[in-house]
């Protein structure tokens, strides 16, 4: 059990790590109110954003809320809802929001009178073992995952609904969306995640090997604090609220710290495996039947995941849509309405009319399939499809005299070699990516250049007309160390003429999972432009000290467009810190050593990119 100080202290964290977030979604909503200047720009497709948002007058001008309304499992364990709806006669229509993080925080996706005041009723659900909820956290397990379904269908039983239901909420609250939708309750309609992941292991807990220690503690810091605030049935239940706020301050030392500290010593966690699949919805996806909205952010944690769920769901025949963009995980939707794409909440509006309320009429249709802002040219694009079905793949070279070219090396170029050291990164835009943009107002976060100096940076030529990437990178590696382990992180920048470099994306890889998977890699024009490595104990490669290895480096996808006079930069680094760090036994053998990154003839160093004509 926790001491008083150790629950101070985590209710203090709660309390400081929301003042940093919260301003984050408070501009999100704000932007709500600014007006679109211009419309998304179409590549090859009929379907447009209509100039005009859908949106329909309040129902009602105020609400009723149930607080505690307690929800019995199958297995004894009581889950806390709060129930919000519209007052009037009804029956209404359900939005449900599944939490970890407290329903009793005031904010929109606890309870969201948008959605209320136009006729639907809104429950929020402390999930199983956080909140005011019996039972133990187990992140998006058996039993949480059995919970959803449970859930959805008594909201569809209950008097004042009309039987269909419809999943609603961002980050955790939207993974669980998929999961749920999987499990197929009866009366679930649609759903409308907001920064959903797709893979745990490949997603958010590890990066290419190694542990995100960027977001991780602070996630399992938030949802642990959050459960440590008194319930507020303490007055008329005290004795169910003593047992579960002992229950979760005992809980805090249990599977949070399990978790993490078996990634950090290379146990069970640092690899993929069951325990990962089991909680991550890409593996799920095909039994997704129900129609799904989908935003995501070109900076997000799950800039990866996003996209690849929707390709996923797509090719199954679901109606799906995928909206990304410039986006990190603290400040989604954020500059909406703008080039003719309303609000988030008017998209899910329509999206609910449509599928919940059953109107007619609400242009469901012309929603475009794929929708993403384009870094460099500042504005929102349809395009066709995700990945861009008009994308070709192209190959940059690095060469001698730090430059980047599509002409292949001689054998007669030299390497270069960089010290390999664990604390390379602070200054970069991963740093403000992998922390959810808490770091935004740093200055350090937006441009690369001081974190280039411990880095190889290898620049194009400015270029001589705009060059559009959209899509998943590569990046194949020649490169030996003195050590026994190697990191590489590839990052991708964009160089302005006055020479700051904004980071567009980035990959890592540990040189011991440096095994690729061809059967589940993606290739675009016979080149390899996704390499799905399996990060299983089994596959992992003895780094031999001074032998080649050629290493096959993930970028996480983008779309951007460097402009006219605008160079493309790749910067190797041998680490990046906040965001990831090896666990303890690849720490040690990679400490001290020399890495050699080779680009002659036999060894030729290159990245491969999708390119938009």
């Amino acid at each position: 059990m926790m001491s008083w100080k150790q629950v101070r202290f985590s209710v203090f964290f709660f309390i400081m790590l929301n003042m940093v977030i919260a301003p984050a979604l408070v501009h999100a909503s704000a932007n709500e109110k600014t007006k679109s200047k211009s419309k998304a720009t179409s590549s090859a497709t009929t379907q447009a954003w209509d100039e005009e948002a859908y949106d329909r007058p309040a129902d009602y001008s105020s609400y009723i809320t149930e607080k505690d309304v307690f929800i019995t499992m199958q297995d004894g364990v009581v889950l806390a809802a709060d129930v919000h709806r519209p007052d009037g006669p009804g029956p209404f229509p359900v939005i449900l929001t599944q939490t970890p993080y407290n329903k009793n925080q005031d904010n929109k996706e606890n309870h969201n009178d948008y959605f209320i005041k136009r006729g639907y009723a809104h429950v929020v659900v402390d999930v199983r073992g956080t909140g005011s909820s019996q039972g133990a956290w187990d992140s998006f397990g058996i039993a949480e995952q059995s919970d959803g379904k449970e859930v959805v269908e008594w909201a569809a039983k209950q008097p004042w609904s009309n039987g269909k239901v419809g999943l609603y909420g961002s980050s955790y609250r939207a993974i669980n969306q998929l999961l749920t939708a999987a499990k197929q309750p009866k009366g679930l309609e649609a759903i409308f995640p907001v920064v959903p992941m797709a893979d745990v292991y490949r997603d958010i807990m590890m990066s290419g090997g190694m542990v995100n220690t960027g977001f991780i503690p602070l996630w399992l810091g938030l949802v642990t604090s959050s459960g440590l605030l008194p319930p507020t049935y303490t007055m008329s239940e005290p004795i169910m609220a003593s047992s579960v706020l002992i229950n979760h301050a005992g809980q805090t030392t249990g599977y949070p710290t399990s978790t993490l500290s078996s990634a950090i010593t290379g146990g069970d966690f640092a690899y993929d495996g069951p325990a990962a699949h089991l909680r991550s919805p890409i593996y799920v996806a095909d039994q997704i039947q129900v129609p799904t909205f989908l935003t995501g952010g070109l900076h997000d944690l799950f800039q990866r995941g996003t996209p690849l769920l929707y390709e996923k769901l797509k090719a199954n025949g679901v109606t799906t849509k995928l909206l990304m963009g410039n986006w990190t995980h603290g400040n989604y939707g954020s500059g909406l309405p703008a080039d003719n794409i309303p609000t988030l909440d008017q998209i899910a509006l329509k999206w609910f009319d449509t599928y919940l309320m059953g109107i007619d009429g609400t242009g469901i249709e012309q929603i475009p399939n794929v929708t993403q802002y384009v870094l460099g040219e500042d504005q929102f694009q349809v395009q066709p499809s995700w990945p861009h079905s008009e994308a070709t793949a192209e190959r940059f070279y690095l060469r001698s005299g730090k430059m980047l070219t599509k002409d292949t090396p001689s054998s007669l170029e030299s390497s270069r070699t960089m010290v390999q050291q664990p604390a390379n990164g602070i200054c970069s835009g991963s740093t403000n990516q992998w922390t959810a943009g808490i770091p935004s107002a740093l200055p350090c976060t937006k441009d690369n250049r001081l974190t280039e100096t411990t880095e190889l940076t290898y620049t194009t030529a400015p270029m001589n007309s705009d060059l559009h990437i959209s899509g998943p990178i590569a990046a194949k590696v020649y490169a030996s160390t003195t050590a026994k382990e190697l990191v590489l992180s590839v990052r991708l920048t964009d160089v302005a003429p006055d020479g700051s470099s904004s980071e567009i994306t980035a990959g890592w890889l540990a040189a011991s999972h440096r095994a690729v998977d061809e059967s589940k890699s993606r290739f675009l024009n016979e080149e390899n432009i996704q390499p799905w490595h399996p990060f299983t104990r089994d596959a992992v490669n003895k780094v031999t000290p001074n032998e080649v290895m050629e290493l096959n480096v993930e970028i996480f996808p983008t779309n951007v467009v460097i402009k006219e006079g605008h160079k493309l930069r790749v910067a190797i680094g041998p680490s990046d810190f906040p965001h990831a760090m090896s666990p303890a036994p690849q720490q040690l053998d990679q400490l001290g050593g020399i890495a050699t990154i080779l680009n002659r003839e036999e060894y030729p160093s290159s990245i491969v990119v999708p390119v938009v004509k």
